[in-house]
């Protein structure tokens, strides 16, 4: 995992766009964002058994397994959003990027390899994207039925009551 500042210039959202100012990993817990480097599926079962996630689903991301719909669900995720569940993310193969929105509203770019496992709290705005390789293998964990359903930003969900519990949140870790 790599953590730093979205440097904001155009080009391929796939791009590392590494501004060269690192993000601590400190920061990003105060911003809700926990991260786990995972070495074995027990430690992924044990995980899950302590945060009560019940499924799991994996899912590629990748032009080979997606085909013709691919370069299309890539920038889909890539929209900013936020979901009413919490995101949680261990990569198996590839790797890929989220971008978390900071306190004042600027991108952190999150890198993330294979073994590298991301918690989003509810109601974060972000958004994902493969990296240059357009190689992703993740699995996907949830507490209930599996559903991934992105609530794009806008004035009626930055009043939603998931992102106004997280903005709360994000003011008690901060303090």
């Amino acid at each position: 995992m790599r953590a730093y500042w979205f440097d904001n210039l155009e080009g391929d959202q796939r791009q590392p766009h590494d501004s060269g100012r690192a993000v601590d990993p400190a920061y990003l817990s105060k911003l809700g964002v926990l991260y786990h480097h995972i070495s074995s599926q027990s430690e992924v079962d044990e995980l899950a058994k302590a945060r009560d996630y019940k499924n799991r689903d994996e899912i590629t991301v990748s032009p080979e397994k997606m085909g013709d719909i691919y370069e299309e669900k890539v920038k889909s995720f890539f929209h900013e959003h936020l979901h009413e569940d919490e995101e949680i993310r261990y990569i198996l193969d590839g790797a890929g990027y989220f971008d978390v929105r900071s306190e004042g509203d600027d991108w952190v770019r999150i890198w993330l390899e294979k073994g590298d496992l991301i918690i989003l709290p509810s109601g974060i705005y972000h958004r994902f994207t493969t990296d240059e390789q357009n190689y992703t293998k993740a699995m996907r964990l949830f507490k209930d039925e599996p559903k991934w359903t992105p609530l794009n930003r806008g004035e009626e969900t930055d009043e939603n009551q998931f992102r106004q519990e997280y903005l709360k949140l994000r003011q008690g870790l901060a303090a």
